[in-house]
């Protein structure tokens, strides 16, 4: 049960893992209402809401190292942690979480962030770190993540053949009235394993016969109650006990999952109570179905064996020879599936039919190939093994897209880089030019000087030296005037004179009441000359320092490009390497598993031959006991 629910439990995509690791108990599709103060942590979360991970980590790593999502830093740390998660990259998750949730973020959030670790681990088959994880939780989940906790916790010891641990630790939460299904069959099934059954057969009988949990009976539960009365029928057999099998096995649905292997029990029982007759039933009820199911395969076995023991020989004759012709017929099928999944028809069709956008933990197969014999699929792809196997081989070939994709842009960079060196190598010259016909020394020296002409004015406060255009010809004809008169004489034009000296008064009055005035204006443009002049000299400044920096920035640019092409035509045949030996990996486990049904038929085989056989040998015995003479 517990590779079932770790299976059901990989459907938790990262979305969700991460909705709870960053404290909300929003659905995925609707995202907490939050302020993105860094536009470059707003991109990231972008590409995370498109399931777009790959990008979304790459371009959350890039800016971490260029420091640009500085105010999310906490919480880009997160979503980093979530995202590394999501790929199963759980040692480094934990890093992350260990660093930074325990110094920074609340309870709450911690809790869950431990949980799906936990969860990613153990799913991933590393249990004692699951373990590790589960106790680093403390009491701040929510009522339903706390219950998952529980069956997690008691999942993980199952895994690890702590059933009375297991027990104990789902006693508490199977006897509380809201207590979910799983809990209680869970706690059922580890009591079995751990050698108490009748506590065990105790809860799952209560499971098995359940008409209808609290609420709407779902397929969930349907098949979940259906695997309860299959664990009992079972168990009771094993123990010997026939009528408490079939009364168990009797439950199950005739269409659920468990039909098959619940029918051929339900024979099996009637047969060990010798009621043959009655066992034919299910058995050829059995025999309309998939004839590939393992359960069909064996019922051929079992219905021969029932007309054995009702003395109806030649009927049994019949049927274990056409068991035989089956067994060999799918044998041969097997073979030829054997062959199409080593020549990579399985594979390659998988890819085919199901690319991926990017990479993903979560991706799951959802179109089948075409294949010989499209039924031996099932219990390849039902394989938790296997579907890791292919989730691995398809990132590996979306990395080896990715690789491929940058070398080619960066062939692209360095075209760029040439064409940006050659423009500037063109353009400096004029530039420099240009800032050289601007003649910035003349100008500061010029700027210098009036200055202190200023300082001079201002000091010396001399009305006459910032004039407007008027008052300053205004000056210059009394200027001239004041001149003619001194040539003529003091009493040559006594009453010009007089004029002149009053119009000399008004224009200093003038010139005065202006002066501080003109003086601040005067002041003011020399501060707008200042800052203008400064920026000036500052671009000049970093025009020359451009002229050192930007050939270090072409180079190193391009050096750059050069170590990143290097090590992308390293990583090239790399990727490829390890994608020849994952897709190697991934037909090994499905050939593994249809070898695996090519022994059972063997046996099965074998076990028809050999009754065969019997039959034949009981059937001479009796014509030679007809044949001896009688006494």
């Amino acid at each position: 049960m517990e590779r079932a629910w770790r299976r059901a439990g990989a459907r938790v995509g990262a979305v969700a893992a991460l909705a709870c690791v960053l404290g909300t108990a929003q659905a995925a599709d609707t995202p907490p209402p939050k302020l993105v103060r860094d536009p470059h942590y707003g991109d990231t979360l972008f590409h995370f809401y498109q399931d777009h991970y790959f990008t979304a980590v790459t371009s959350l790593m890039a800016s971490q190292r260029f420091q640009r999502v500085s105010r999310h830093a906490d919480e880009a740390e997160l979503l980093r942690g979530g995202l590394l998660l999501s790929y199963g990259l759980h040692r480094e998750a934990g890093d992350v979480f260990a660093s930074l949730l325990e110094k920074s973020a609340s309870p709450p959030v911690r809790d869950r962030a431990w949980f799906y670790l936990a969860k990613i681990r153990y799913q991933r088959g590393f249990m004692a770190e699951a373990l590790d994880a589960l106790g680093r939780i403390g009491k701040q989940l929510p009522p339903e993540l706390d219950e998952e906790r529980v069956l997690l916790h008691a999942n993980v010891l199952m895994a690890t053949q702590d059933n009375a641990g297991a027990a104990r630790v789902l006693d508490e939460l199977a006897k509380r009235p809201e207590a979910g299904l799983y809990a209680r069959y869970n706690l059922g099934i580890a009591l079995i394993r751990g050698g108490d059954v009748a506590a065990g057969s105790v809860w799952l009988d209560q499971l098995g016969k359940a008409v209808s949990p609290p609420m709407p009976p779902t397929d969930e539960y349907r098949s979940l109650r259906d695997q309860a009365n299959l664990a009992l029928g079972y168990a009771s057999l094993r123990d010997d006990k026939p009528e408490a099998a079939w009364g168990y096995l009797q439950r199950v649905r005739l269409e659920g999952l468990q039909a098959n292997k619940a029918l051929l029990g339900y024979g099996w029982a009637l047969a060990a109570a010798k009621k043959h007759s009655e066992a034919l039933v299910p058995w050829t009820e059995l025999l309309k179905r998939d004839g590939r199911d393992s359960a069909v395969l064996e019922a051929r076995l079992a219905v021969p064996y029932s007309y054995t023991q009702l003395g109806a020989f030649g009927q049994a004759l019949e049927r274990y020879n056409e068991a035989i012709a089956v067994y060999g017929k799918e044998d041969a099928a097997l073979d030829e599936s054997v062959a199409a999944i080593r020549a990579g028809k399985l594979i390659d069709g998988l890819l085919a039919a199901n690319p991926g956008v990017e990479m993903g933990w979560f991706s799951s197969i959802q179109q089948l190939p075409e294949m010989p014999h499209a039924g031996h699929l099932t219990d390849v792809l039902a394989q938790h093994e296997f579907q890791e196997a292919f989730k691995n081989l398809r990132d590996l070939q979306f990395l080896a897209g990715n690789l491929k994709a940058w070398q080619d842009k960066l062939a692209v960079f360095d075209d760029m880089v040439a064409t940006r060196r050659q423009a500037y190598a063109e353009r400096l010259p004029k530039v420099r030019a240009q800032a050289g016909a601007a003649g910035l020394d003349a100008l500061q020296k010029r700027r210098d000087d009036v200055a202190t002409e200023l300082k001079r004015v201002e000091k010396e406060v001399d009305f006459e030296a910032l004039p407007t255009d008027r008052q300053r010809a205004l000056i210059e004809r009394v200027k001239r005037v004041n001149e003619n008169l001194e040539a003529l004489g003091p009493e040559a034009a006594p009453d010009a004179a007089r004029r002149a000296r009053l119009a000399t008064g008004l224009l200093t009055w003038d010139l005065a009441q202006d002066h501080v005035a003109r003086l601040w204006a005067a002041q003011k443009d020399l501060r707008i000359i200042d800052r203008e002049l400064g920026e000036a000299i500052q671009r000049d400044a970093a025009l020359a320092q451009a002229q050192i920096d930007e050939p270090a920035r072409f180079d190193a640019f391009a050096k750059r490009t050069a170590e990143l092409a290097v090590r992308i035509a390293a990583l090239i045949p790399r990727v490829a390497t390890l994608a020849q030996q994952q897709q190697q990996a991934a037909q090994d486990i499905a050939v593994a598993e249809l070898v695996r049904q090519k022994e059972r038929l063997a046996q099965y085989s074998v076990q028809a031959r050999f009754a065969v056989a019997q039959l034949h040998d009981q059937a001479n015995g009796s014509r030679e006991a007809d044949r001896a003479p009688k006494p």
